[in-house]
């Protein structure tokens, strides 16, 4: 038997901060366990759970790993404003004129994660 990833896993300065904002960005749900103050925050999201866990230690450096997004009902440009609007801050624009790439923005604590083009936005390009 192989094994399963259970959740991802961030270390952060406040847990239940970075959990209300994943669980706004991805759609997701603070578990009912979780109030300010709590060293470990869960959220659970559709295909995702990821769990943030308050360390004494502060980020310094990129991540090694990151999350991609792939918006399902808005375009990437609407998901990278909705995202902004909750606390992200944009880090890169690396979108083409011809509608390919990304967007690299960093949730409240800095950890960088891309906002991809949504399935739609795909498919439209290749038509």
């Amino acid at each position: 038997m192989t094994s399963l990833v259970r959740h991802l896993t961030f270390d952060c300065s406040d847990a239940y901060r970075q959990g209300t904002f994943w669980a706004e960005a991805l759609g997701g749900k603070l578990s009912d366990e979780d109030f300010p103050g709590d060293p470990e925050s869960l959220v659970e999201a559709e295909g995702i759970t990821l769990l943030f866990v308050t360390v004494p230690d502060a980020k310094t450096v990129k991540n090694r790993v990151h999350v991609d997004l792939q918006p399902q009902d808005r375009t990437r440009d609407e998901e990278v404003e909705r995202l902004l609007a909750l606390g992200a801050k944009l880090v890169g624009d690396h979108r083409l004129p011809d509608g390919r790439g990304w967007v690299t923005l960093a949730d409240p604590e800095g950890n960088e994660f891309d906002v991809e083009r949504s399935a739609g936005e795909r498919a439209a390009a290749t038509s």
